[in-house]
């Protein structure tokens, strides 16, 4: 039985155990004629755990030992001169070749005696871990829904019990986000600082060039990593879209907010959100198949010399994208300012638009402020469209008609490629993302405090 197979035949048994508990709860209060503790889904819902819960954690614990388990024992069969004349390269390389001989997929060649003899031994104890996996996981099922289903008693404490498991289950999701950050800035951190053994952190953050020399080793012509020329890029891309999306995405959350009908808004606003939701790759070519030759031919037409790929091509769409962001976070933000404010600043004699002036923009900033640097860290961040259009040229320049490239470009660029990731050429890519990482954390944690301080004053 394939896994898929067991997780499905799991599913329907807790089905079951949900009904079975159901209407057992229902049995027990009308023939004791007594007043259950909890709801009668809840009882339903506490007898599908217990069914389902233990058998799925067997399940996920014997899917990571087993295999290991399988080859340790495929290689204590083994001949033990065999075993000691391979190196863990090759181990493994004979136990990838033995598996697809048991999956019945064959390899190149056909596969050696020894590895034929491997892998049929590795059958064999595929087979008998199925079967096993198997009753293991429908025994402890039934058993599970026997032993709840007994349990139901006017007394159990079934919804106590159902909202500590959901109370656990929210917990570890918690903690499976917040260890992977920890775990991706911990991995980042001790690249970076084998990066730095190489390159002096000085010359990193100061330096004005960008000219990594592509080796497979760490040599005395390893290059050089200046990070400004490509900091400017990223901030020059970034500022671009921001001029962009602000203005926009701002009149369009106040018009939404303010001047809008109902059937307008409920019409426009899900519009108008669809642009956060097209894939960045799109926009990357949009930008290099139409944006980029619109402006060179505009700029053309009046006299300006613009790149088909340059740092206001990759800006512009940059911004035409992260307006849902501004323009949806901005709308929420405004809507919640007191009715009470308005009507007294209408009482007054203020017409709409000083209204909004001089009233509800001034109470929304706070919140607004946070929505724009939570665009800023989006755009800051964005790789596939400043990729394809924004020229790769790690130049210190102040044209924005002009190829750039930004901190996410080059960590693709020194990412792809078959390289030595123990040179500078590769690691230099984890200390870029690092920095990376920095910045937009500090964009956000400022726009965190900014919203929270909104939210205390008018919650």
């Amino acid at each position: 039985m394939s896994n898929f197979a067991l997780i499905a035949t799991l599913l329907v048994l807790m089905a079951l155990a949900y009904h079975l508990g159901l209407t057992r709860s229902r049995a027990v209060a009308a023939t004791q004629d007594v007043r259950m503790h909890s709801r009668p889904g809840y009882y339903g819902t506490l007898v599908a755990l217990w069914c389902g819960l233990p058998a799925l954690a067997i399940f996920l614990l014997w899917s990571f030992l087993a295999p290991q388990l399988i080859d340790m024992l495929v290689i204590q069969q083994l001949p033990a001169d065999m075993v000691a004349s391979m190196s863990d390269r090759e181990m493994q390389t004979f136990l990838d070749r033995v598996t697809a001989l048991a999956n019945e997929r064959g390899v190149a060649g056909g596969g050696s005696p020894e590895e034929w003899a491997a892998a049929a031994h590795m059958a064999r104890l595929q087979t008998f871990e199925n079967f096993s996996l198997v009753a293991l996981v429908a025994v402890l099922s039934v058993a599970g829904l026997v032993i709840a289903r007994r349990h139901i008693t006017p007394q159990w404490r079934a919804r106590n019990q159902v909202e500590r498991v959901i109370m656990f289950a929210l917990a570890a999701s918690s903690a499976v986000a917040i260890f992977t950050t920890i775990g991706i800035v911990l991995s980042m951190l001790g690249e970076a600082m084998r990066f730095f053994s190489f390159i002096s952190p000085a010359d990193f953050f100061f330096g004005t060039t960008w000219n990594p020399r592509f080796s497979t080793s760490g040599t005395s012509s390893q290059g050089e990593f200046g990070l400004l020329p490509l900091l400017w890029g990223t901030i020059m891309v970034s500022a671009i879209a921001l001029l962009v999306a602000i203005p926009v995405g701002l009149m369009t959350a106040i018009y939404m907010a303010e001047y809008a009908p109902p059937w307008l808004r409920n019409v426009a606003k899900p519009v108008i959100e669809i642009l956060a939701g097209i894939p960045t790759i799109v926009y990357g070519f949009f930008a290099l198949m139409v944006v980029g030759p619109f402006l060179s031919a505009f700029g053309d037409l009046i006299g300006i010399n613009i790149r088909t790929t340059s740092a206001i091509t990759a800006g512009l769409v940059m911004g035409i994208m992260i307006i849902p962001f501004v323009s949806s976070l901005s709308d929420d933000i405004i809507t919640q300012v007191p009715k009470s404010l308005r009507d007294g600043a209408l009482g007054l004699g203020a017409t709409k638009s000083e209204t909004i002036r001089q009233v509800v923009l001034p109470a929304a900033l706070p919140g607004i402020v946070g929505a724009f640097l939570l665009a800023a860290s989006r755009a800051i961040g964005e790789t596939m469209i400043v990729v394809l259009a924004a020229g790769n040229n790690p130049v210190l320049h102040a044209n924005p008609f002009e190829a750039v490239s930004t901190i996410t470009v080059t960590i693709v660029n020194q990412l792809t490629g078959d390289m030595d990731f123990a040179s500078p050429q590769s690691l230099v890519a984890f200390a870029l993302g690092l920095t990376l990482f920095v910045i937009t954390l500090g964009l956000n944690v400022i726009a965190l405090v900014v919203v929270r301080k909104y939210r205390q004053q008018y919650e």
